[in-house]
């Protein structure tokens, strides 16, 4: 039986095909249209090893063949964690060849989000990687066996491929992730059979989940279908000019939809180019990956540009060969987007976007202006905004307020959560992104800040990025993160954690120069706290829940 999605209505369905958007393919096709054409040209490089399209294809074909040969079907689920590795892709499009829709967890995950997706899903296939501290032995694996009768199959990958193992697999229900794989030998007459018979989901079925990205409890799972996610790669490909000349540096986490879609690894491969995987943004590790092999494009979130930007005054060397930094994930302050172009000596292109859909970019000939001040417009002339107000009105011109939007790589409900969508979707099919935005009269999106990342001051609201992206125009500020605090009389007041540029400056410093940029007096935080960095999310995004528990124990280095 299918997997359970909200579809979309019939008139917008068909509107969306008549236009073009969806072309009724699976995502596979995406690898095997380039194999075809192209079967010698690189498509990943993974520390030293250089996959082809051909090879590339061929593994994610045997891989599927064997979890079929085990009893895995079209329509399973299937729970993935695997860090910045080349078979993340070979099982991805492995899944994708035999219908059965993975969920990619971030790797710095543990174990509270694999068991809630576990439980939300009831996957028969779960894969993971032994150097994640959960599979240094097989307790978790046993316990997962055991919760679940649904999973039939456990695979784990090693560093080294079929290596000996620290742990029994075996005595634990799993299997060594290299090992299936090569079970069917390359050119065996039955295997090219089976290849024949690999059969994705229908295109308007859901292909694979997403993780949304709320900052507050477990992330609710995004139902993307091959339509709808193909025509999202294929644009954002479009727009960011993709060629099989690009060379493509993935530093954020592979399952990421970022780094998975906009146009990130899947509009690499339906250009033709290269992927060059690093294990995280750390500086020198990709600056070293970039001359080595070359990247001309890469994406990043705000805090890594900002090592970047640092580093790049003693070893911009290494970045010769980078035309394209695309910065999305979280707002990106004007001071550190001016940077970009003369520290790093490439194009800067923003990107706003979720994992349920709506993608918005700056355009490459776009001016300077739009560039470094905005986070885009939205890629499709389909895609449905309003911006409204608290009671549900539309605002006006330039003004801020909630965006919602619908369009035909806009997912219209997570799966299997009447209760909560019915809350994050309007009557009309809107979803309720809990942006808070204000749009320019060329139609680009500015984002203040998030509807729950607000802080009602006495009834006075306070959009916590607005301060944080003033605050690091301060030549003594690096980062800032504003949070709210509990107050008997005010209900909240404001905190601002301060990561310091050079010499750490004062709190009555930083108060003079917020009013010097005209900011309102209750806007101005009630309080600073300095600290040496700012803790990050898995997809490193700040942390505010560890900075709102800081507050709370008083673990914090400095307060004025």
């Amino acid at each position: 039986m299918a997997i359970e999605f909200t579809p979309w209505p019939e008139d917008l369905a068909h509107l969306y095909r008549q236009k073009g958007y969806w072309q009724d393919r699976p995502l596979s096709t995406i690898l095997q249209q380039q194999s075809q054409a192209r079967p010698e040209a690189i498509a990943i490089i993974c520390n030293e090893r250089h996959l082809s399209y051909a090879e590339l294809d061929a593994l994610s074909s045997r891989l599927a063949q064997a979890l079929l040969a085990r009893g895995i079907e079209q329509h399973d689920t299937a729970l993935v964690q695997l860090p910045n590795c080349a078979e993340f892709y070979i099982l991805f499009f492995a899944l994708l060849k035999i219908g059965v829709a993975p969920v990619n967890a971030l790797f710095n995950h543990q174990r509270h989000e694999l068991v809630e997706y576990a439980r939300q899903l009831q996957p028969s296939l779960f894969i993971a990687a032994t150097s994640h501290a959960l599979f240094r032995d097989g307790q978790f694996v046993t316990q997962l066996r055991r919760q679940h009768a649904s999973l039939s199959t456990v695979l784990l990958l090693q560093d080294e491929p079929a290596s000996p193992h620290s742990w029994d697999f075996a005595t634990h229900g799993a299997e060594d992730f290299w090992t299936c794989l090569t079970a069917t030998p390359v050119g065996d007459p039955e295997g090219a059979k089976a290849e024949s018979l690999l059969t994705p989901s229908a295109a308007g079925q859901v292909a694979f989940f997403q993780l949304s990205g709320g900052s507050t409890g477990t992330p609710k799972l995004i139902p993307r279908t091959h339509n709808d996610y193909l025509y999202s790669v294929r644009r954002s490909a479009e727009i960011c000019r993709l060629s099989s000349d690009t060379r493509f540096l993935c530093a954020l986490p592979v399952g990421h939809n970022f780094a998975l879609s906009s146009p990130g690894a899947l509009g690499v491969f339906h250009a033709g180019g290269t992927l060059v995987l690093a294990a995280n943004p750390e500086p020198l590790s990709c600056f070293h990956l970039i001359a080595k092999h070359r990247v001309n494009m890469t994406a990043l979130v705000p805090p890594a540009v900002s090592l970047w930007l640092k580093l790049a005054e003693t070893h911009g060397a290494q970045l010769v060969s980078l035309e394209l930094l695309q910065v999305g994930g979280a707002n990106f302050s004007p001071a550190l987007a001016t940077q970009v172009q003369a520290k790093l000596g490439c194009k800067l292109q923003q990107v706003f976007g979720m994992a349920e859909g709506l993608v918005n970019y700056t355009r490459l000939d776009d001016p300077e202006s739009l560039v470094i001040n905005t986070q885009g417009k939205p890629m499709c002339d389909d895609d449905e905004l309003r911006i409204l107000d608290e009671a549900g009105n539309e605002v006006a011109p330039g003004e801020v307020g909630t965006l919602f939007t619908r369009g035909p790589y806009t997912i219209r409900g997570y799966y299997l959560s009447e209760q909560h969508n019915s809350a994050a979707f309007d009557p009309q099919g809107y979803y309720c992104t809990g942006d808070l935005v204000r749009m320019t009269p060329q139609g680009y999106l500015c984002v203040v800040g998030r509807g729950k990342d607000q802080i009602n001051r006495g009834g006075e609201k306070i959009a916590a990025e607005e301060i944080e992206a003033l605050l690091v125009q301060h030549k003594g500020v690096r980062h800032a993160a504003l949070i709210p605090i509990a107050d008997a009389l005010m209900g909240e007041k404001s905190c601002a954690f301060i990561v310091s540029a050079t010499t750490q400056p004062k709190g009555p410093e930083l108060r003079k120069f917020l009013r010097t940029l005209g900011v309102a007096d209750y806007k101005i935080p009630d309080r600073f706290e300095f600290v040496d960095t700012l803790p990050l999310t898995a997809v490193g995004k700040i942390d505010k829940r560890k900075l709102k528990q800081l507050t709370q124990t008083g673990a914090n280095a400095a307060r004025i």
